[in-house]
């Protein structure tokens, strides 16, 4: 089976590219990183792509004079890293439609809550205010909308009594290193059937 390439858009930390990059090395998904890219030159994404010896790209969307002309840069970045599928990774931007017709059906977004409640920023925080008894976290392929595409796999996270909204996050977040990995191991392996709004798993 051939190997794919993966690029990823971060503007943050980048602990969901870390455990993306883990799992490519374990050969827990026949996948690397081939690129990561960061609308943010302090993201400390392009950290860990260079510790892990990925280019590291910061496109700046100051740069350009429309959304379309940025995302053009980022889609010849990816197209020169030979990238099959574009994996978000805390990319704090709605991806645009230049985007998406490059690469239909083959942009990934992890959402730390049950899609589709809680949508958007804050997601965790937003959960926790509204006093949910459980929350989680949302693999989807991306669509035009803010989290909103169909959803591929998710895991349930308990709220339990006395949490904090940051003690929440940080057990979706376990969740999301999870879910992440797999989801893009599924797709790599061909496991993935889009009908729709449903998307089957085919094992």
């Amino acid at each position: 089976m051939s190997i794919l390439n993966i690029g990823v858009l971060a503007s943050g930390r980048g602990s969901n590219l870390q455990s993306i990059i883990d799992a490519c090395a374990a050969g827990l998904i026949p996948a690397r990183v081939a690129v990561v890219i960061s609308d943010n030159p302090k993201a400390y994404a392009l950290s860990r792509a260079s510790l892990a010896g990925i280019p590291a790209v910061h496109v700046w969307p100051r740069d350009f004079n429309s959304r379309e002309a940025y995302e053009q840069q980022i889609i010849h970045t990816l197209t020169a890293h030979n990238a099959g599928l574009v994996c978000l990774a805390g990319y704090m931007r709605l991806v645009g439609r230049e985007l998406l017709q490059a690469f239909p059906g083959r942009i990934l977004n992890i959402h730390p809550a049950l899609l589709p409640a809680f949508p958007g920023l804050h997601a965790q925080e937003q959960a926790w205010r509204y006093g949910v008894k459980y929350s989680g976290c949302t693999v989807h392929f991306v669509d035009e909308g803010m989290d909103t595409g169909p959803i591929i796999i998710q895991a349930v996270v308990p709220v339990w009594e006395g949490d904090t909204a940051d003690q929440l996050a940080e057990r979706i977040l376990a969740e999301e290193h999870r879910i992440y990995p797999e989801a893009i191991r599924l797709f790599a392996t061909g496991k993935l059937a889009l009908e729709g709004r449903r998307v089957r798993v085919k094992e």
